[in-house]
This record gives structure tokens, C-alpha cells and sequence, in this order.
């Protein structure tokens, strides 16, 4: 059976023989810690660093204006870091469209050269000229015709018209389906040589409020923003990353922006995280372990991405163990947890570890690193052992974790002990479940569509739980969540290493 080591170390005992132990115990958790690395690392650090972003982006504490500090004092880090301002222009562009439309809308003359010499933006942008059908001009068609219009005596003569012969104001005033005769091409060169007034004018600067223009061409716009950020120093592009950086939640930037960074651009995010991170009472928690560590010591991504991996990500990494080439490291793995299992027959409490970190003065990082991985031993050992009911049973009642059975829907199993240790008596079990059968019965007899209903879903949920294994509701989260059998090892291995923090907390102050 494996052991959860929950219960609280003893301050007594025999201390030569918990040193020579908590020596073993801290050896081979190193020796397993190098080659998780080697695991995680395989096949490169990117899978191990999107890890870490996804965790990083689940941190609650930062405000909206601390996040925001710290994407622009990355931004503005030399040299230019036009990687993650192109990225975060993408997410602007595509989530705040009018924003930079705006932006643009300002500064319209320049799309006079956008324009020149290229007839796919010119039609794209120019030749949404309603047919007639109770239907208005769209984008810059709207805009040039009433450019034209409302300035008819200084550029009518530059529309250029299919045809024998043009049309003029009033013809088209009236009978605006003619513009579809316009040589559209054709006539926006001629603006382009002979009307410069047209793309400082208000008509063209309405039709780019929008933003639509940016989608004709992202890398001209995510180009011209770049410049304007870097060469210009634009205060409104400004103004509008920091405004989008203050509204966006902090997992989503996490998760957009992170992943582009070079290897020396995120060690500067993961030095500026830490100023920004709000101190925890309870050290408990598991993003809490990611907060020590950031703010006792940087100077190593590795050691980072190797505890978030084991304490966050152990299913991941058991992925990765099972995969067919690797089968060097995985049998190195399964020597290394043997010897693991031999040191924790000989050892009741966490004691041993504790007191080795102890002796050894070791920082709180390196507790956290060593508490972790033996976190997802656990994690593995419940994955290899405990894959029956009897199993998980025995588990909880060792451990002294109440559960409920359930389906994988949350309904409760009506046949199953509502909880451990109840002492609810078979007679009136039997006498709530005849109950039950009565109330549905009822039921049956004032809605058959619900009842219908009712026992569909429980059957789906029984052929569920019949295919992947029973569902628990544990005291350890107050029965708030039904786990599945894969979920399990996940859930009880963070629980252990969340005790363990506060255990160390304590047994180290």
C-alpha cells in the first residue's frame, strides 16, 4: 500500500537512524529529480516552458495594473523586443479591432502609399459599392463616393468610368447602383496623383474606425505599429497597450505572450514576477512554491521548470514515461521509485527528509524541489497500484480521507456509503433507499419526461463509470468535486505535497 506520509513528524525518535535515512531519502530524490530532467527535456525545454507559462498564468494575486507594469517594463527592455509587441499587436488586432482603428484613423495619409500601385487592396477596400437594392456602400467605397460628392467641384473629373461616356452628380445622387460602372482602380490612382485632400479627409478617417482595414494586411499594420511604438515613441499606441494590458486577463497574456520570449527575455519576466507577487499567509498552496522560489532565486530556469513539472504537470510527465522510445529512462525510473519504496517501508513519517533539510540548512527552494518530486512519486505509484475500488478504498480509510462514492456526472451512488465512518445502520439505509424508489415513482406518475430524462443521464453515467472506473467525492476538497480514477493520483499527490509544505513550514521555522 502506498504511504501518503500525511501524519505529523515526530520531534522524538531515534536520530542516528533518521539521518542515515533522511541521507538516502534526499540522494535518490536528487538521482530521480536529474533524470525527470533528462525526461522533461528530451526532446527540448518548450513543452517544460509552456508548462510553466500555463501555471504562471494561474496566479490570482496580481492586479491589473502590477500585470501591466511588468509587459511593459519587458517591452521597453533593450534591445527592441519587437518578438512580444508583435504578439501582443496580434491580440489587440483581434480582440480590440476599433482601438486600432482608431490609431490608424488619425494617421490616414499614410495609407495613401498602402494604396499605391496595388489593385488587390485597392479593390478589397474600394469596391463594396451597393447594388441598388435598399443596400449601403461599404468600407471605402462609402467613403469615396461621398468624398466625391460632397467635393464634386474639384474631383468628379477624377472618377474614371466603364463605358462611352461618365455620369454625373445628380444622375448618380439618384441612382447610386451606376458607381457599380466605376473603374475603381483607376480612379483611386488618380486620388492618389491628383486629390491628396481625399486621405486626410473626415470620409476616409470614418470608414478605418472600425479596424477593418488592418485585416486586408496584418504584417503592413503589425509592421507600422512596431514603428510607432519603437521609432516614435507613440504616446496613443502607448496609451492603448497599456489600457490593453490592464483589461486582458493575466492567464491570457500569459498564455500569448510568454511563449515567444527568448530564453534571456523570460528570465527577465520570471526576475520582475516576484516584485509583484503578494505574499501568502499559507504556504500550502500550489502556486505558493512558485512564488518562494521566484523571489529566493532566478538564477536557474531549470530548477523552475523541473518542480513546476512534478508538482503541476505529473500527469504530463507521465505521458511522457510511457512513450515507446524511451525506454532507458523509464527503466531508470522505475529502479530509482524501488529504491524510493525500500526507503519509505523503513520510514512512518515525512521525519527523516525533514530533519536532513534541517541539518543540511538547505534553502526553502530546495525543500520545495525535494518535497515535490517525491510528491509525484506518490503521484506515480498511485497511477501504477491503485486501479481498483478496493484499492481507493483502503487508501482513504488508512489515510483518514472520508469519500463518497458517485458517477462521473455527480450523481450519488444510492448503494454506496454516503461517507466514511458514518455508522448509518442498514435498516434505515434500506428503509431511505425504499423511499427514493417511492418519491420516483411518483414522479413517474406527474412527469414522465422528466423521469425519462432523470434515468438516461444515470445510465449514461453508469456506462461511464462502468468504462473508466468509479468517481469519488473526498473530504479533502469538502466533497466539492467528483474525481475519476485518472484524476486521483493527480489530486492525492498535490494533496500531500500541500501538507508537506505546511508540515516544513513548521517543522523548519
Amino acid at each position: 500500500m502506498v504511504q501518503l506520509l500525511l501524519s505529523k513528524p515526530n520531534s522524538s525518535g531515534d536520530c542516528d537512524g533518521d539521518n542515515e535515512l533522511g541521507e538516502r531519502w534526499v540522494s535518490v530524490l536528487n538521482q530521480l529529480g536529474s533524470v525527470l530532467w533528462s525526461l522533461m527535456t528530451a526532446s527540448g525545454r518548450s513543452e517544460a516552458r509552456l508548462w510553466l507559462c500555463n501555471t504562471i498564468g494561474g496566479i490570482e494575486s496580481i492586479t491589473p495594473s502590477q500585470q501591466r507594469d511588468i509587459f511593459v517594463k519587458l517591452l521597453r527592455t533593450k534591445p527592441t523586443q519587437v518578438g512580444i509587441a508583435t504578439q501582443l499587436l496580434q491580440m489587440i488586432f483581434t480582440k480590440r479591432p476599433h482601438r486600432a482603428g482608431g490609431i490608424v484613423s488619425k494617421r490616414s495619409h499614410v495609407l495613401e502609399r498602402f494604396f499605391q500601385g496595388n489593385s488587390m487592396r485597392i479593390s478589397e477596400w474600394f469596391s463594396n459599392f451597393a447594388n441598388g437594392a435598399g443596400l449601403e456602400h461599404k468600407k471605402g467605397a462609402k467613403a469615396l463616393f461621398q468624398f466625391a460628392f460632397v467635393n464634386r467641384d474639384i474631383c468628379w473629373e477624377e472618377l474614371e468610368w466603364r463605358g462611352k461616356h461618365g455620369q454625373s452628380p445628380a444622375v448618380v445622387a439618384t441612382k447610386p447602383h451606376y458607381l457599380l460602372d466605376l473603374d475603381v482602380h483607376q480612379t483611386v490612382e488618380n486620388f492618389i496623383k491628383h486629390v491628396p485632400e481625399f486621405w486626410s479627409s473626415t470620409e476616409f478617417q470614418e470608414s478605418l474606425k472600425d479596424g477593418e482595414i488592418i485585416e486586408i494586411d496584418r504584417k503592413y499594420f503589425l509592421d507600422f505599429f512596431v514603428r510607432l511604438m519603437f521609432k516614435d515613441d507613440s504616446k496613443d499606441v502607448w496609451d492603448l497597450v497599456n489600457e490593453f494590458l490592464m483589461e486582458e486577463p493575466f492567464s491570457s497574456l500569459c498564455h500569448h505572450l510568454l511563449i515567444v520570449l527568448e530564453e534571456k527575455e523570460f528570465s527577465s519576466f520570471l526576475e520582475l514576477l516576484p516584485r509583484n507577487l503578494k505574499p501568502r499567509s499559507e504556504e500550502g498552496g500550489v502556486l505558493s512554491w512558485l512564488e518562494i522560489i521566484l523571489s529566493e532565486n532566478v538564477g536557474s530556469i531549470d530548477r523552475v521548470l523541473l518542480v513546476n513539472g512534478v508538482i503541476n504537470h505529473g500527469r504530463h510527465l507521465l505521458r511522457l514515461l510511457r512513450e515507446e522510445d524511451i525506454e532507458e529512462q523509464r527503466s531508470e525510473i522505475e529502479d530509482i521509485i524501488s529504491k524510493m519504496c525500500r526507503i519509505l517501508s523503513d520510514a512512518n513519517t515525512l521525519s527523516p527528509l525533514l530533519r536532513e533539510c534541517l541539518k543540511e540548512k538547505k534553502t526553502r527552494e530546495e525543500v520545495i524541489k525535494l518535497l515535490g518530486i517525491q510528491s509525484w512519486v506518490i503521484q506515480y505509484l498511485l497511477s501504477e497500484e491503485c486501479r481498483k475500488l478496493e484499492a481507493w478504498e483502503s487508501l482513504f480509510s488508512n489515510n483518514g480521507i472520508g469519500f463518497r462514492r458517485t458517477n462521473k456526472y455527480g450523481l450519488i451512488n444510492e448503494d454506496s456509503e454516503p461517507e466514511l465512518g458514518s455508522g448509518e445502520s442498514t435498516k434505515r439505509k434500506k428503509h431511505k433507499k425504499k423511499e427514493r424508489r417511492k418519491k420516483r415513482r411518483r414522479n413517474f406518475d406527474d412527469d414522465n419526461d422528466e423521469l425519462l430524462e432523470y434515468n438516461s443521464l444515470n445510465d449514461f453515467g453508469a456506462g461511464v463509470e462502468a468504462a473508466d472506473g468509479s468517481s469519488w467525492l473526498l473530504s479533502t476538497d469538502n466533497y466539492s468535486a467528483s474525481l475519476t480514477n485518472a484524476d486521483l493520483p493527480e489530486h492525492i499527490s498535490k494533496l500531500c505535497f500541500s501538507t508537506w509544505m505546511k508540515l516544513a513550514s513548521s517543522y523548519l521555522a
